[in-house]
């Protein structure tokens, strides 16, 4: 009698899920401000990847480099020394319009002072960037129409900024963030200029947003919502501390 043939291991069987890949990876990252008194060293080498999918929130001490962490994510700053790699590609050595093209199609922004344009309807607020990005006016319109949708505040498209309450505003800016459909949503302290009910409304969002794929970072002083997400990365002097999954 022949023997069984092995059971397949999950790696090859053929309807096993690819593991997620690191849409983010930083290596040896760090910050060094100069001024004509001192050096300050804002991130220390900082060793970190991010795979498609995660929620990560970042949390410190102020003065921990919690925003600069953030924005060398985002490309708004660049490190002194180190590799940053998003979507496998590095992206450290680009040129300005290099690096505004990288923004505007493949990361969102969300941010705790809501940063919108006053004197632009909510439509056109989640409108503009898809202009700059030279996206045609049918498919702009599919895509604000859904995003608005989606975080409830399609009722308020005609309304300008200052008509609505600290809540919708922030429900506004995630719908600007996620209508690109971005690889990465950069969150910083988004809930920082809302009241707590208003707050846990944005982070049920941020919550659906990743129960639906969105890789998310997220800056937090709140402990509490940062057990939310599922990754927790403490930073304290400009170094990575600690970096847990949710239990």
């Amino acid at each position: 009698m022949s023997e069984a043939a092995p059971a397949p291991n999950a790696a090859s069987a053929p309807n096993a899920a690819p593991a997620p890949k690191d849409l983010l990876r930083m290596e040896g990252v760090t910050k060094i401000f100069v001024t004509d008194e001192m050096e300050t060293h804002a991130l220390s080498n900082i060793q970190l990847s991010i795979k498609t999918g995660e929620w990560v929130a970042i949390v410190g001490p102020s003065g921990s480099g919690k925003s600069t962490l953030l924005g060398i994510l985002g490309l708004l700053d660049s490190p002194s020394k180190g590799t940053y790699l998003l979507n496998e590609e590095a992206v450290s050595g680009l040129s300005p319009s290099q690096l505004a093209y990288v923004r505007n199609r493949h990361i969102g922004f969300i941010f705790q002072s809501f940063n919108l344009i006053g004197d632009l309807t909510v439509y056109e607020n989640v409108e503009l960037p898809l202009i700059y990005r030279g996206m045609p006016p049918a498919e702009r319109k599919q895509r604000v129409e859904a995003a608005l949708e989606r975080v409830g505040v399609s009722h308020r498209a005609r309304h300008m900024p200052g008509q609505l309450s600290g809540g919708q505003q922030q429900r506004v800016a995630v719908a600007r963030a996620v209508a690109g459909e971005p690889l990465l949503l950069l969150a910083d302290e988004p809930t920082g200029n809302l009241d707590s009910r208003n707050g846990q409304m944005v982070m049920d969002l941020l919550r659906q947003l990743h129960e639906s794929g969105s890789t998310i970072c997220m800056v937090t002083h709140d402990i509490a919502q940062a057990r939310q997400a599922s990754r927790t990365i403490s930073l304290f002097d400009g170094r990575i501390v600690e970096d847990q999954p949710r239990a």
